[in-house]
This record gives structure tokens, sequence and C-alpha cells, in this order.
């Protein structure tokens, strides 16, 4: 009787080690502080979708941009001494006017809370492209603008690809095409410094740099072409090729 209940004990003190150890792995999907439960902490239930924090600080940021870019843009178009920044300044307003219109539109719908003024550092970009002319002028306007479509184009594919809410989705869409255009055309004017924004990015990075070694001088393997098998009756097109910059006056 007594090696019965000694046995009984052991087997009891091994389940319940078990138990504790694997109880931990069970449980982890409903433990607070996860990725996956700060996401459904934040988010609200709407029609079109689980509505995250993401979401609504995309939907500011977009109408933030609007708010300083345009009239950015519309300075641009009164002061700029070169055709090619007039231009840029152009897309910055026709782009922002209707991306605003659908993001108030969205905001509406969906009962977020929009800005009626720029941030204290946008209003100090505007007073930096007020304050300067002639060449300083454009290459403040190239860079300020070229900076701030940089930042905001990451956190638009991040929006795009992760946002359970279908109005943000298309608006993502939306908010692509718009960006990458005045990227484009701000890129076209020949006064972004593309050094500056390099060392900048490399300055906000913590991640090492990775990717394949440099050259050691000889000469690469000739890489295969990619190319379709079968029937290639095709109906699409290539996108065309990014446009060169605008030659200065």
């Amino acid at each position: 009787m007594r090696r019965i209940n000694g046995t009984a004990l052991i087997i009891a003190a091994l389940v319940a080690t078990i138990g504790a150890l694997a109880f931990p792995v069970w449980s982890y999907a409903d433990r607070s502080g996860t990725g996956e439960a700060n996401l459904n902490a934040s988010s609200v239930a709407t029609q079109w979708g689980p509505l995250s924090a993401t979401d609504r600080d995309f939907l500011i940021k977009v109408r933030l941009a609007g708010l300083w870019e345009l009239p950015a843009g519309q300075q641009a178009i009164e002061r700029a001494p070169s055709e090619a920044v007039k231009l840029a300044g152009d897309h910055l307003v026709v782009g922002h006017t209707d991306l605003d219109r659908r993001a108030r539109d969205v905001a509406s719908k969906l009962g977020v809370e929009l800005p009626n003024q720029p941030t204290e550092q946008q209003q100090g970009w505007l007073r930096e492209l007020t304050a300067a002319s002639g060449e300083e002028y454009q290459l403040k306007f190239a860079n300020l603008l070229r900076a701030a479509h940089g930042k905001v184009f990451a956190l638009v594919a991040q929006v795009r690809h992760t946002t359970r809410n279908s109005l943000i989705r298309q608006l993502a869409s939306d908010a692509n095409q718009t960006v990458l255009d005045h990227i484009t055309m701000l890129e076209r004017t020949g006064f972004v410094d593309f050094d500056g924004l390099a060392r900048e990015a490399a300055g906000a990075s913590t991640a090492s740099p990775s990717g394949p070694p440099v050259s050691s001088g000889g000469v690469p393997q000739v890489p295969v072409p990619v190319t379709p098998r079968g029937d290639q009756s095709f109906t699409s097109r290539p996108v065309p090729p990014t446009m060169a910059p605008l030659p200065q006056p």
C-alpha cells in the first residue's frame, strides 16, 4: 500500500511539472503584451473591418501632409525661379487637394477626428521656405518635401500591407500613387540631395547593413534572363521607366 501511494505521488508530481511547463506555451496566444494582443486591444470594429491604431495614425498623417505640402506647393508655383519646381508645386497642390478630400471622407465614415493645423515642425518648414529665395529656396523646397514624402511612403506601404479595413486599404492605394508621383516630380527638379537622404536614413537606422559583398574587381557572372514559358499572349505592358530630371533654365 505504501509503495502504491509513493508511486502515485511521483506520477502526480511529474504530471504537475509537465503541466506547469506546458501551460505558458498553450496560453501564450492569450497573454497580454504580445503583438497580436496589442493589435486587438488598439483596434475598433467597423463595418469595413477592424480599424487599428496604425490605421488611425495613417489617416492623421495623410491629413497633416496636405495641411503643409499643399501651401508649400502653392508657394512654389508663385515664387520658384525654375519651371521644374513650379511643376512639382503644381503636382503637390493637385495631388493633396484630391487626397485630402478622400482622407476626410474616410475619416468621417470611420469616426476619426482629424487636425486642422500642421504640426509645429511642419509650420517650421513652411517658415523656412518663406524666408528663403532664389537657388536656396529651390534647394530647400526640393529636399524638405522629398524627405517628408520618403518617410510617409514607408508608412503607406506598411498600412497597405497590414490593414484589415477596406476603406483604409483603398486610401493607402490612392496615397501610394500620389506620394510616388510627388517624389518623382521633386526628383525631376534636379535639386534633390540623394547623398543627404542616404546619410539621414543611415543615421536613423540601428540595423547592420546586409547584402552581397562588394565585387573584388573580377567580371561578374552574367545573370540568366527571367522569361515566361508557354503561351506568351499577354495583355499587360511593363510600367514605363521614371522620367529623367527636367533641364534647368
